[in-house]
């Protein structure tokens, strides 16, 4: 079973569990039949969370796929930054089973192809038509073996972000029972830290708090960590441990376009003149911090996909989105949270201030956040906007719907998600007041 939903924009996401179950082992079968197909893959490495119905879905896919003729190098448990490692590693084709930060009854799969390239934008539709009608092998011929990544990971990232200095950091690290539970401790365990560890058990039923760090309401548990044990700064991570979210030393989130500008700095230091990557809904702060390191900023749509496809055609030393995805060149210009949190730590430990003194130098707008709605239609929502908005700036149609003002420094962007059917807001401005203006007068128009 294959429901068409659950093939989305960059990746496969869906419910397996329940009464209403969208794809089964029957479906991911299939998928591994198509996948080798498509691609014409000889050999791949595969990976999977923590998720339910993980490893027998995995192990389904593995099996269409080897009937189909491809070998397989399973890395068992692994956080998607893993795979994309043993993917550069390997020089191999990847397949990660995930559902990143969606509820507990999904799961999921995303994909690369050798050296953790992006596949082509249209790969999911091709392959949702490819694993409708395919016919399954009768006989395995397709290689079978495992292989342990995490050290080699760990090992990698502590490469291109070593210590630097010999002071002690207090890090608080949520893995909100994700997979950063796998992987934190075997790539910051042998830093100078001491690490207070909150829900670090692998669960897929996530009995603690969502692992969404995008929803403030998850970030509550390591705010008050901090708080209580004094830590110079948190790290939270989401399902799949891709993604980093960053607390500072008083309980307060710094903003990702913050975080993004801050190792942008860093890594024109070592790169001059170099080329950082940014997202239709990345903050100006992060134009500013480039353009007066001496760098230069490009922009691609939003996910992952589209970002890597940008560092790679422009040769990006690094680039950052609004919900803390974080790629470097250096890691075949893939995400990783992992790293970037490594960046930050060692930016830390290097100064003489604390995080917030260090992130308050690139902070100088009022932001949003991603505001949710769900709407019928975003097609005429995005129009009403649109429509209401003219002759007020710039009107940009592709990544969504974006107005922006230079001269009065604000900005709107309404986009559809790529994985969810929603309409996500995204308001800035150098003035408070006009951001809130403008956020209230856009969702006005959307719930109305």
């Amino acid at each position: 079973m294959l429901d068409p939903v659950i093939f989305k924009a960059n990746d496969i996401r869906g419910v397996v569990s329940g009464d209403r179950p969208e794809w089964d082992l029957d479906g991911a079968r299939a998928l591994g039949a198509a996948y080798v197909s498509l691609l014409d893959v000889d050999e791949f490495v595969l990976g999977r969370d923590m998720r339910g119905l993980g490893r027998e879905l995995s192990l389904a896919f593995a099996d269409g796929a080897r009937r189909a003729g491809a070998s397989v190098i399973d890395i068992d448990l692994a956080s998607t930054d893993e795979l994309w490692f043993a993917s550069g590693w390997l020089g191999l084709p990847g397949v990660q089973f995930t559902a990143s930060h969606n509820p507990a009854d999904y799961n999921g799969i995303k994909f690369c192809l050798a050296d953790a390239r992006p596949v082509p934008g249209d790969f999911t539709a091709r392959l949702r038509d490819r694993a409708a009608d395919i016919a399954i092998g009768e006989e395995v011929t397709g290689g079978y073996r495992t292989l342990d990544a995490l050290g080699p990971y760990a090992e990698r990232l502590s490469d291109l972000v070593p210590q630097r200095g010999d002071r002690t950091l207090k890090v608080v690290v949520d893995a909100g029972n994700g997979m950063a539970g796998h992987t934190a401790v075997s790539v910051l365990g042998g830093r100078s830290l001491n690490l207070v560890g909150l829900f670090l058990d692998l669960d897929g039923t996530f009995p603690n708090h969502p692992a969404n760090p995008l929803e403030p309401e998850n970030l509550i548990d390591a705010q008050r960590a901090v708080r209580d044990s004094g830590a110079d700064l948190a790290l939270v991570f989401d399902g799949d441990a891709d993604r980093c979210f960053i607390i500072d030393e008083r309980g307060e989130v710094v903003d990702p376009s913050v975080v993004t500008a801050m190792i942008a700095v860093a890594e024109l230091a070592k790169h001059p003149g170099a080329t950082i990557v940014t997202n239709t809904i990345t903050s100006w702060c992060v134009d500013e911090a480039v353009e007066a390191a001496g760098g230069t900023v490009v922009v691609s749509n939003v996910g992952h996909t589209y970002v890597k496809a940008m560092m790679a055609e422009t040769g990006a030393v690094f680039g950052g989105e609004h919900s803390a995805h974080y790629y470097f060149r250096d890691f075949w210009s893939a995400d990783t949270g992992m790293l970037a949190a490594l960046h930050v730590l060692e930016l830390v430990r290097e100064a003489d201030r604390p995080l917030s003194q260090l992130a308050a130098v690139y902070d100088g707008y009022a932001r949003s956040g991603e505001i949710n709605s769900t709407v019928e239609d975003a097609a005429h929502s995005m129009d009403t906007v649109a429509t209401a908005f003219a002759g007020r700036g710039e009107v940009i149609v592709g990544d969504g719907l974006t107005v922006r003002n230079e001269p009065e420094r604000w900005w709107v962007n309404l986009r559809p998600s790529n994985t969810e059917p929603l309409l996500r807001l995204n308001v800035e401005a150098a003035e408070a007041e006009t951001m809130r203006a403008l956020r209230d007068e856009v969702l006005a128009l959307v719930r109305a």
